[in-house]
């Protein structure tokens, strides 16, 4: 249910950033706005990913996967479109905040299908 929720935001920013903020932007901004976009995207089928995976193989490993990737998308994208909308430079201090929390989430993904 995350993923769907978080998916379904992805396409709704990508939208506003593709149609309502391309010509309200420097072009530096918007490549910074579509990383975010993009990070969200595949992160958010990586929460789907852990999803499906955790019927067949329940474990704490797993549910601390989706809440690192969670916790990824919010800080590393979220922290890029406000960035990007409002030009707050010590947001980019947050980001790799959560570059960190994708990498944890990963690994925890590995370790878990390692033990199973």
């Amino acid at each position: 249910m995350t993923s769907a929720i978080f998916l379904a935001l992805a396409v709704a920013i990508g939208a506003f950033g593709a149609h309502g903020l391309k010509s309200q932007l420097p072009e530096e901004m918007i490549q910074i706005y579509k990383t975010g976009v993009e990070y969200h995207f595949y992160h958010a089928l990586g929460l789907m990913l852990i999803g499906v995976i955790a019927i067949s193989f329940p474990s704490k490993l797993l549910k601390w996967s989706a809440i690192f990737l969670s916790a990824g998308i919010v800080l590393f994208s979220g922290s890029l479109y406000v960035l990007a909308i409002t030009g707050i430079k010590w947001l980019g201090a947050v980001t790799p905040l959560g570059g960190l929390g994708f990498i944890a989430g990963w690994v925890l993904l590995f370790v878990s299908l390692l033990r199973k």
